[in-house]
């Protein structure tokens, strides 16, 4: 019998997340394929973070099974599953306020460093013609995401937008198949936002990734997404394309009816 998820990068088998009494997300069922873009939406609280927490081994489902690309990732750790090939960003930009836009992305992409702490602390050959590489592979991989020219400026001088671009691109120098992107709209302008959707779609494109994202902008989510998966209070309560969701009435009255009136 031909395996229904043979043609997925990433299920989660019915994963829930308890903390004492309360259910933060109760059997969600993603079955997501490669180089699908795929937003994860719903009001606060819903359960949302807590889903990318279980995915990137921040924390272990209570049950259910999480599998990424043929690996059976439930309860790996943090750096496991970034070696096997997710990356993430958060809701808050986490740069390294004193580092170079360079240094921020060469400290992630450590994560592929094949010589040992002492032969770094040594700097000894092998160590040195790693670093190299990374250097001249962090340099090509910001010119890619059009930050190259800004490269040996502080992380904190750059435009906000730019931030949350040089954040991406950091999770980009994990070689990831995946990315989970936490709000990345947070705090955009219409214009940003436009330029971010633009850039989501052309990493998706350049790189092979597959994208699941949390985003509260409605715009950003219609507008780029193939496929939503909404979450209220942990449980699931619809998935489908942008339109059948926009149409959704479960959808409207518990997420989507709530941002208009907050308007």
């Amino acid at each position: 019998m031909a395996n229904p998820w043979q043609n997925s990068i990433l299920v989660t088998d019915n994963i829930t997340m308890q903390f004492g009494g309360l259910k933060a997300v109760s059997n969600l069922a993603l079955n997501i394929a490669p180089r699908q873009i795929v937003g994860l939406i719903g009001p606060n609280g819903a359960g949302k973070t807590t889903a990318f927490n279980m995915i990137t081994g921040v924390y272990k489902p209570t049950s259910g099974k999480i599998t990424f690309d043929g690996n059976d990732i439930t309860g790996l750790r943090p750096n496991q599953i970034t070696e096997l090939g997710i990356a993430r960003t958060f809701q808050n930009i986490r740069l390294f306020s004193s580092m170079s836009v360079l240094e921020n992305v060469l400290l992630s992409k450590h994560v592929r460093l094949k010589a040992t702490p002492l032969e770094a602390i040594l700097g000894l050959p092998r160590y040195t013609r790693a670093r190299k590489r990374h250097i001249e592979e962090c340099m090509d991989l910001l010119e890619q995401v059009q930050l190259a020219d800004v490269a040996h400026e502080k992380a904190t001088s750059l435009p906000y937008g730019k931030q949350r671009r040089l954040e991406i691109a950091r999770a980009l120098a994990t070689q990831p198949k995946m990315i989970l992107l936490d709000e990345p709209a947070a705090g955009m302008n219409p214009q940003e936002s436009l330029e971010l959707m633009e850039f989501i779609a052309r990493i998706r494109e350049q790189f092979g990734l597959t994208v699941l994202m949390i985003e509260h902008h409605m715009e950003v989510v219609m507008g780029i997404c193939e496929h939503i998966v909404v979450l209220d209070h942990g449980e699931t309560i619809a998935q489908g394309t942008p339109t059948e969701i926009q149409n959704n009435q479960q959808v409207i009255e518990a997420y989507l009816g709530a941002v208009d009136e907050s308007a």
